[in-house]
Protein backbone atom coordinates (compact mmCIF):
# COMPACT_ATOMS: atom_id res chain seq x y z
CA UNK A 1 0.00 0.00 0.00
CA UNK A 2 1.68 3.03 -0.85
CA UNK A 3 -0.50 5.34 2.22
CA UNK A 4 -1.47 4.59 5.46
CA UNK A 5 -4.87 4.88 6.67
CA UNK A 6 -4.75 7.38 9.46
CA UNK A 7 -8.49 8.23 11.88
CA UNK A 8 -8.83 11.34 14.23
CA UNK A 9 -11.85 12.53 16.40
CA UNK A 10 -13.67 15.54 15.23
CA UNK A 11 -14.59 18.15 18.35
CA UNK A 12 -17.88 16.82 17.95
CA UNK A 13 -17.12 12.91 18.49
CA UNK A 14 -16.91 11.23 14.48
CA UNK A 15 -14.03 9.69 13.61
CA UNK A 16 -13.38 10.84 10.65
CA UNK A 17 -10.60 9.13 8.07
CA UNK A 18 -7.71 10.70 5.53
CA UNK A 19 -5.05 8.66 3.47
CA UNK A 20 -1.32 9.87 4.21
CA UNK A 21 1.47 9.79 1.49
CA UNK A 22 4.83 10.33 1.43
CA UNK A 23 6.83 12.28 3.88
CA UNK A 24 8.42 15.45 4.93
CA UNK A 25 7.85 19.06 5.63
CA UNK A 26 6.38 20.34 1.95
CA UNK A 27 2.68 19.09 3.22
CA UNK A 28 -0.44 19.12 0.55
CA UNK A 29 -3.91 18.47 1.15
CA UNK A 30 -6.37 17.45 -0.94
CA UNK A 31 -10.06 17.36 -0.59
CA UNK A 32 -12.66 16.04 -2.56
CA UNK A 33 -16.22 17.54 -4.01
CA UNK A 34 -19.71 17.27 -2.58
CA UNK A 35 -20.31 13.39 -3.18
CA UNK A 36 -16.69 12.39 -3.74
CA UNK A 37 -13.81 10.73 -1.71
CA UNK A 38 -10.11 10.78 -0.80
CA UNK A 39 -9.60 8.00 -3.44
CA UNK A 40 -10.04 10.58 -6.40
CA UNK A 41 -6.67 11.58 -5.61
CA UNK A 42 -5.08 8.58 -5.24
CA UNK A 43 -3.40 8.68 -8.76
CA UNK A 44 -2.18 12.36 -8.25
CA UNK A 45 -1.29 11.62 -4.52
CA UNK A 46 1.28 8.95 -5.62
CA UNK A 47 2.27 11.05 -8.00
CA UNK A 48 3.27 13.72 -6.02
CA UNK A 49 4.33 11.75 -2.29
CA UNK A 50 8.22 11.17 -4.10
CA UNK A 51 8.02 15.21 -3.39
CA UNK A 52 5.53 15.79 -1.02
CA UNK A 53 3.64 14.44 2.15
CA UNK A 54 0.01 14.18 0.99
CA UNK A 55 -3.03 14.29 3.30
CA UNK A 56 -6.14 13.09 1.37
CA UNK A 57 -9.51 13.78 3.79
CA UNK A 58 -12.42 11.96 3.41
CA UNK A 59 -15.10 14.38 4.73
CA UNK A 60 -17.68 13.36 7.07
CA UNK A 61 -20.29 11.58 5.73
CA UNK A 62 -18.25 10.26 3.00
CA UNK A 63 -16.02 6.93 2.18
CA UNK A 64 -14.25 5.89 5.67
CA UNK A 65 -15.42 8.79 7.61
CA UNK A 66 -18.41 8.49 10.46
CA UNK A 67 -21.99 9.59 9.10
CA UNK A 68 -23.49 12.16 11.16
CA UNK A 69 -26.52 11.34 13.26
CA UNK A 70 -27.34 15.49 13.01
CA UNK A 71 -27.46 16.01 9.29
CA UNK A 72 -27.83 19.67 10.02
CA UNK A 73 -23.76 19.59 10.51
CA UNK A 74 -23.52 18.95 6.98
CA UNK A 75 -21.53 22.62 6.15
CA UNK A 76 -18.90 24.14 5.30
CA UNK A 77 -18.10 25.67 8.50
CA UNK A 78 -18.11 21.97 9.90
CA UNK A 79 -16.10 20.52 7.29
CA UNK A 80 -13.49 23.51 7.74
CA UNK A 81 -13.39 22.82 11.36
CA UNK A 82 -12.41 19.22 10.71
CA UNK A 83 -9.96 19.73 7.80
CA UNK A 84 -8.02 22.41 10.99
CA UNK A 85 -8.60 19.62 13.63
CA UNK A 86 -7.08 16.68 11.14
CA UNK A 87 -3.87 19.53 10.32
CA UNK A 88 -3.49 19.97 13.46
CA UNK A 89 -3.17 16.25 14.97
CA UNK A 90 -1.24 15.38 12.19
CA UNK A 91 1.35 17.92 13.23
CA UNK A 92 1.32 20.08 10.02
CA UNK A 93 1.62 23.74 10.32
CA UNK A 94 1.94 25.51 6.78
CA UNK A 95 0.47 23.34 3.78
CA UNK A 96 -0.98 23.83 0.31
CA UNK A 97 -4.13 22.99 -0.52
CA UNK A 98 -6.12 21.41 -3.99
CA UNK A 99 -9.59 21.46 -3.03
CA UNK A 100 -11.61 20.01 -6.57
CA UNK A 101 -15.21 21.61 -5.95
CA UNK A 102 -16.85 21.57 -2.60
CA UNK A 103 -13.26 21.15 -1.58
CA UNK A 104 -11.72 24.52 -2.71
CA UNK A 105 -14.69 26.48 -1.17
CA UNK A 106 -13.13 24.87 1.98
CA UNK A 107 -10.07 26.14 1.00
CA UNK A 108 -11.34 30.08 0.07
CA UNK A 109 -13.11 29.88 3.70
CA UNK A 110 -9.72 28.70 5.13
CA UNK A 111 -7.32 31.39 3.59
CA UNK A 112 -10.42 33.76 5.24
CA UNK A 113 -9.76 32.40 8.32
CA UNK A 114 -5.88 31.36 8.78
CA UNK A 115 -3.93 33.03 5.56
CA UNK A 116 -0.91 33.05 6.71
CA UNK A 117 -0.86 28.60 7.66
CA UNK A 118 -1.79 28.08 3.28
CA UNK A 119 1.54 28.48 1.18
CA UNK A 120 -0.52 28.21 -2.25
CA UNK A 121 -4.51 27.32 -3.40
CA UNK A 122 -5.53 25.14 -5.99
CA UNK A 123 -8.56 25.58 -6.92
CA UNK A 124 -10.67 22.69 -9.30
CA UNK A 125 -13.07 23.88 -11.12
CA UNK A 126 -14.60 26.12 -8.59
CA UNK A 127 -14.69 29.47 -7.67
CA UNK A 128 -16.40 31.68 -5.37
CA UNK A 129 -20.10 31.55 -6.46
CA UNK A 130 -22.08 28.30 -8.33
CA UNK A 131 -24.37 29.88 -11.38
CA UNK A 132 -27.67 29.37 -10.53
CA UNK A 133 -28.26 26.59 -12.74
CA UNK A 134 -25.36 24.62 -12.19
CA UNK A 135 -26.90 24.22 -8.64
CA UNK A 136 -29.69 23.36 -9.42
CA UNK A 137 -28.48 20.45 -11.55
CA UNK A 138 -26.26 19.47 -9.00
CA UNK A 139 -29.27 19.42 -5.91
CA UNK A 140 -31.24 17.20 -8.58
CA UNK A 141 -28.54 14.54 -8.29
CA UNK A 142 -26.38 14.89 -4.62
CA UNK A 143 -28.10 11.88 -2.57
CA UNK A 144 -30.26 10.73 -4.39
CA UNK A 145 -28.85 8.06 -6.83
CA UNK A 146 -29.93 4.90 -5.79
CA UNK A 147 -28.40 1.43 -5.39
CA UNK A 148 -26.96 -0.38 -8.49
CA UNK A 149 -27.80 -4.16 -9.03
CA UNK A 150 -23.88 -4.92 -9.34
CA UNK A 151 -21.00 -2.86 -10.48
CA UNK A 152 -21.34 -2.67 -14.45
CA UNK A 153 -24.97 -1.53 -13.76
CA UNK A 154 -22.92 1.32 -10.80
CA UNK A 155 -20.63 2.23 -13.91
CA UNK A 156 -23.64 2.69 -16.66
CA UNK A 157 -25.13 4.99 -13.63
CA UNK A 158 -21.96 6.91 -13.49
CA UNK A 159 -21.46 7.17 -17.11
CA UNK A 160 -25.06 8.55 -17.44
CA UNK A 161 -24.34 11.44 -14.87
CA UNK A 162 -20.99 12.33 -15.58
CA UNK A 163 -20.59 11.78 -19.57
CA UNK A 164 -21.44 15.06 -20.58
CA UNK A 165 -18.66 16.43 -18.26
CA UNK A 166 -16.11 13.85 -19.13
CA UNK A 167 -16.79 12.49 -22.21
CA UNK A 168 -15.09 9.64 -25.05
CA UNK A 169 -13.23 7.80 -22.08
CA UNK A 170 -13.33 4.05 -22.07
CA UNK A 171 -15.98 1.51 -20.08
CA UNK A 172 -13.04 0.66 -18.42
CA UNK A 173 -12.48 4.44 -17.04
CA UNK A 174 -16.18 4.04 -16.06
CA UNK A 175 -15.42 1.01 -13.95
CA UNK A 176 -12.56 2.84 -11.69
CA UNK A 177 -15.00 5.80 -11.55
CA UNK A 178 -17.20 3.90 -10.06
CA UNK A 179 -15.24 1.75 -7.47
CA UNK A 180 -13.68 4.88 -6.57
CA UNK A 181 -17.06 6.51 -5.67
CA UNK A 182 -19.46 3.88 -4.67
CA UNK A 183 -19.55 0.84 -2.03
CA UNK A 184 -20.98 -2.60 -1.10
CA UNK A 185 -24.00 -1.75 1.14
CA UNK A 186 -24.63 -4.46 3.21
CA UNK A 187 -27.04 -6.17 0.80
CA UNK A 188 -24.00 -6.41 -1.43
CA UNK A 189 -25.13 -4.31 -3.70
CA UNK A 190 -22.97 -1.10 -5.07
CA UNK A 191 -24.18 2.20 -3.35
CA UNK A 192 -22.77 5.66 -3.90
CA UNK A 193 -20.01 6.28 -0.66
CA UNK A 194 -21.84 9.31 0.63
CA UNK A 195 -24.56 9.75 3.11
CA UNK A 196 -28.10 10.51 1.18
CA UNK A 197 -28.96 13.24 3.64
CA UNK A 198 -25.80 15.54 2.30
CA UNK A 199 -28.16 16.21 -0.31
CA UNK A 200 -31.57 16.43 1.62
CA UNK A 201 -29.52 18.66 4.11
CA UNK A 202 -28.87 21.71 0.88
CA UNK A 203 -32.46 21.05 -0.80
CA UNK A 204 -34.32 21.46 2.73
CA UNK A 205 -31.90 23.42 4.50
CA UNK A 206 -32.72 23.71 8.77
CA UNK A 207 -34.82 26.51 10.02
CA UNK A 208 -32.04 28.00 11.62
CA UNK A 209 -30.30 27.92 8.34
CA UNK A 210 -32.73 29.98 6.64
CA UNK A 211 -33.36 32.41 9.24
CA UNK A 212 -29.25 32.82 9.03
CA UNK A 213 -29.82 33.72 4.93
CA UNK A 214 -32.90 36.00 5.84
CA UNK A 215 -30.98 37.77 7.97
CA UNK A 216 -28.18 37.91 5.60
CA UNK A 217 -29.84 39.18 2.53
CA UNK A 218 -31.27 42.26 4.80
CA UNK A 219 -27.11 42.90 5.73
CA UNK A 220 -27.69 42.13 9.64
CA UNK A 221 -25.31 39.29 9.55
CA UNK A 222 -22.49 38.77 7.43
CA UNK A 223 -20.49 35.83 9.25
CA UNK A 224 -21.70 32.53 10.80
CA UNK A 225 -19.05 30.60 12.77
CA UNK A 226 -15.86 32.01 11.20
CA UNK A 227 -17.43 31.85 7.98
CA UNK A 228 -18.10 34.72 5.58
CA UNK A 229 -21.38 33.97 4.17
CA UNK A 230 -20.42 35.53 0.83
CA UNK A 231 -17.65 33.74 -0.26
CA UNK A 232 -16.33 36.71 -2.51
CA UNK A 233 -15.57 37.90 0.87
CA UNK A 234 -13.43 34.64 1.22
CA UNK A 235 -11.85 34.75 -2.30
CA UNK A 236 -10.61 38.08 -1.06
CA UNK A 237 -8.47 36.70 1.61
CA UNK A 238 -6.35 34.51 -1.04
CA UNK A 239 -3.55 36.60 -0.73
CA UNK A 240 -1.00 33.74 -1.40
CA UNK A 241 -0.13 31.93 -4.56
CA UNK A 242 -3.68 30.14 -6.46
CA UNK A 243 -4.14 28.45 -9.07
CA UNK A 244 -7.38 27.53 -10.84
CA UNK A 245 -8.32 24.78 -12.43
CA UNK A 246 -10.82 25.10 -15.38
CA UNK A 247 -12.77 22.74 -16.86
CA UNK A 248 -13.27 23.68 -20.63
CA UNK A 249 -16.91 22.38 -20.40
CA UNK A 250 -17.90 23.41 -17.31
CA UNK A 251 -21.26 25.12 -16.06
CA UNK A 252 -19.66 24.97 -12.37
CA UNK A 253 -16.87 27.63 -13.04
CA UNK A 254 -17.05 29.71 -16.22
CA UNK A 255 -15.03 32.56 -18.07
CA UNK A 256 -16.69 35.55 -16.32
CA UNK A 257 -16.01 34.38 -12.70
CA UNK A 258 -12.66 33.81 -13.82
CA UNK A 259 -12.58 37.39 -14.51
CA UNK A 260 -13.96 38.51 -11.91
CA UNK A 261 -11.15 36.46 -9.77
CA UNK A 262 -8.62 38.18 -11.54
CA UNK A 263 -10.24 41.07 -11.09
CA UNK A 264 -9.56 41.06 -7.44
CA UNK A 265 -6.11 38.63 -7.79
CA UNK A 266 -4.47 40.28 -10.92
CA UNK A 267 -1.59 37.31 -10.69
CA UNK A 268 -4.16 34.56 -10.49
CA UNK A 269 -3.21 31.41 -12.28
CA UNK A 270 -6.14 30.04 -14.52
CA UNK A 271 -5.18 26.92 -16.72
CA UNK A 272 -8.10 25.28 -18.94
CA UNK A 273 -8.66 21.77 -19.54
CA UNK A 274 -10.32 20.59 -23.02
CA UNK A 275 -13.13 18.46 -22.85
CA UNK A 276 -13.51 18.45 -19.37
CA UNK A 277 -16.23 20.18 -17.68
CA UNK A 278 -17.17 19.92 -13.89
CA UNK A 279 -14.41 18.43 -12.87
CA UNK A 280 -11.39 17.57 -14.01
CA UNK A 281 -9.74 14.63 -13.08
CA UNK A 282 -6.52 16.15 -12.22
CA UNK A 283 -4.68 13.23 -14.48
CA UNK A 284 -4.93 15.41 -17.71
CA UNK A 285 -1.23 16.42 -18.94
CA UNK A 286 -2.68 20.18 -18.95
CA UNK A 287 -3.72 19.76 -15.31
CA UNK A 288 -0.93 17.52 -13.81
CA UNK A 289 1.63 19.68 -15.34
CA UNK A 290 0.21 22.77 -14.13
CA UNK A 291 0.30 21.48 -10.51
CA UNK A 292 3.54 19.99 -10.62
CA UNK A 293 4.72 23.86 -11.59
CA UNK A 294 2.90 25.53 -9.15
CA UNK A 295 3.75 23.32 -6.23
CA UNK A 296 7.63 23.53 -7.04
CA UNK A 297 7.52 26.97 -7.13
CA UNK A 298 5.19 27.61 -3.76
CA UNK A 299 6.91 24.89 -2.11
CA UNK A 300 10.64 24.84 -3.73
CA UNK A 301 11.67 27.98 -4.65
Amino acid sequence: MSFRERYFRSSDGLSLYYRDYGSGGNVVLCLHGLTRNSRDFHDLAEHLSARYRVLAADIRGRGKSDRDRRPARYTPAVYVRDAWRLLDQAGVDRFTLIGTSLGGLMGMIMANQQAGRLRGLVLNDIGPEVPPAATARILEYAGRTPPAADWAEAARQSRQAYELALPDLPDSFWDDYARQGWRENSAGRPEPDVDPAVGDVLRNPPLAARAIQCLYRRGLVRRVGGVPLNLWEAFRAVTMPCLVIHGKLSDVLTPDIIDRMRAIKPVLEAVDVPHRGHTPLLDEPVARGAIDSFLARVHET
